[in-house]
């Protein structure tokens, strides 16, 4: 059974795909997924290790500010369109899963159009674009915030169903945060601050960070500091026993584990697996992420006590570290945030998006 993930660009819009076809595969090991992606995203450098079979297709975005450069979108989608019957033509799938992104909006309507099962699977408390102008075909929509559901026009109400993001999930028993301290070479009963950027990590945040940093650690805090492998050598220097600096952390596992507090940017996948490891956040959204769908999140999760706001604009060394001593000052906040981060964890949401797609593929192929 063939079953095509169409969707890229972004981070955000390929790893939920890649979770849930792993999911996939585990319960089901005669599925094939395939996925379909655009030739400009970053599905393009990380597909080729994945050893799942794919496409890669000359898709471009919508132009919204060079409008006039619109002709690419629509040659590309032309060629894409072929593209994807072919694909098609190889074995017809039993189902087309999109997970956002330009590649997803191609694919998802020739589906439509060839009478192809298809579902979604939304990444941000603000649905895209592609997410919304194709919900009310889907077959079920998997929300990665609940809050989601009302900005999209579904089938039914039934078809909008509330699983949490899909990641690959931590252990069932979250290692001991005393013990996973030991391998950072920090005390036992250390207050450890995770600081991720992503994967490229943020300047704003190492400044801020490094400003902070030199008015001197409150007391029994210590630190994992990403910085992006092209900011490391700045900050490297700021090294120490209370300071662990980082290019990337591959795997972040042992980073989870040891951490009581993290200041991150507000992404989707970020905010899925933190919570899932128990984890509430200092939250600084990419203020030019698209649709500014990062606040949203950030503002979204602040209302749900899982994590605090710190919008980009008002962040200096000062400003952070008066956010992360309040938040830290007081055990009773702490706390508050960490039961309220572990409410929204869902780290069975891959194996749960994966059943109800099998689902959907086995009532189609009757």
């Amino acid at each position: 059974m063939r079953i095509i993930f169409a969707g890229g660009g972004t981070g955000g819009h390929l790893y939920p795909g890649l979770a849930i076809a792993r999911a996939l595969q585990t319960l089901r090991p005669d599925v094939q997924p395939y996925f379909i992606g655009a030739k400009r995203g970053v599905e393009r450098d990380i597909l080729p290790t994945t050893g799942f079979p794919y496409a890669l297709l000359d898709l471009h975005p919508l132009y919204r500010r060079a409008v006039w450069n619109n002709w690419r979108t629509l040659v590309g989608l032309v060629s894409a369109w072929r593209g994807i019957g072919r694909v098609v033509r190889e074995e017809r799938p039993a189902a087309v899963v999109g997970t956002g992104g330009y590649a997803s909006g191609a694919a998802l309507a020739y589906a439509i159009v060839h009478g192809i099962p298809i579902v979604e699977q939304t990444g941000d408390s603000v649905p895209s674009l592609t997410a919304r102008l194709f919900s009310r075909w889907a077959r079920e929509v998997y929300l990665s915030f609940p809050e989601s559901a009302h900005r999209l026009r579904a089938r039914s109400p039934e078809a909008l169903v509330d699983t949490g993001a899909p990641i690959e999930p931590p252990p069932k028993q979250l290692p001991d945060r005393a013990t996973a301290r030991r391998v950072w070479a920090f005390p036992a009963d250390a207050i450890v601050l995770l600081v991720y950027g992503g994967s490229q990590g943020s300047q704003a945040i190492n400044a801020a960070m490094r400003d902070w940093i030199a008015m001197g650690l409150p007391r029994d805090v210590h630190v994992i500091w990403s910085t992006g492998r092209k900011n490391f050598e700045r900050f490297a220097n700021l090294e120490s026993s209370r300071v662990r600096v980082r290019p990337y952390l591959s795997p972040i596992a042992d980073a989870y584990a040891a951490t009581d507090l993290a200041i991150a940017r507000a992404g989707t996948m970020t905010l899925a697996e933190l919570f899932a490891w128990n984890i509430p956040a200092i939250l600084i959204p990419l203020p030019t992420a698209a649709a500014d769908h990062q606040t949203f999140n950030a503002r979204t999760l602040e209302d749900a006590g899982a994590a605090i706001h710190l919008p980009q604009s008002q962040l200096s060394g000062e400003k952070l570290g008066r956010t992360i001593e309040k938040a830290l000052g007081n055990r009773a906040t702490l706390d508050a945030l960490t039961r309220a981060a572990a409410a929204r964890a869902r780290p069975g949401a891959a194996l749960e998006i994966a059943r109800h797609i099998l689902a959907v593929a086995d009532s189609g192929a009757r």
